[in-house]
């Protein structure tokens, strides 16, 4: 039951992530009228999505291929993410999107290496 509770925060930012992708461009523009580009919002969202599941994944199977499991995860929820949009009145899928979305999955994959590295050298 406990490793269920480290799934959490990442299955509520995906549900976040799920909500924000159900907006129309109206809606987001409205929602968010201090930004003009969104192609910083999928990197920054992936980005916090790779560091909740690495987390989670972490916590539960302590893997050596976590960080494999991590980016594909997110790369599965990035491409559902891009269906879904297909559905969604003035949004469509993007492969550049789907492409920005792994930008940040993979930086904050790198930087937990590079973390975790040098906690290690210490």
């Amino acid at each position: 039951m406990k490793k269920l509770f480290y799934w959490f925060p990442a299955l509520s930012w995906m549900g976040i992530i799920f909500f924000l992708s159900s907006r129309t461009g109206n809606e987001l523009n409205n929602a968010f009228p201090f930004i003009s580009d969104f192609n910083w919002g999928h990197i920054l969202a992936y980005f916090i999505l790779a560091v909740l599941i690495y987390f989670a994944l972490y916590q539960s199977i302590q893997s050596k291929i976590t960080y494999w499991w991590t980016l594909l995860i997110c790369l599965f929820y990035g491409i559902s993410d891009e269906i879904h949009q297909a559905f969604v009145p003035t949004r469509y899928p993007d492969t550049g999107d789907l492409m920005r979305d792994m930008l940040g999955a993979g930086t904050a994959l790198l930087l937990i290496h590079c973390l975790k590295k040098e906690g290690a050298d210490q």
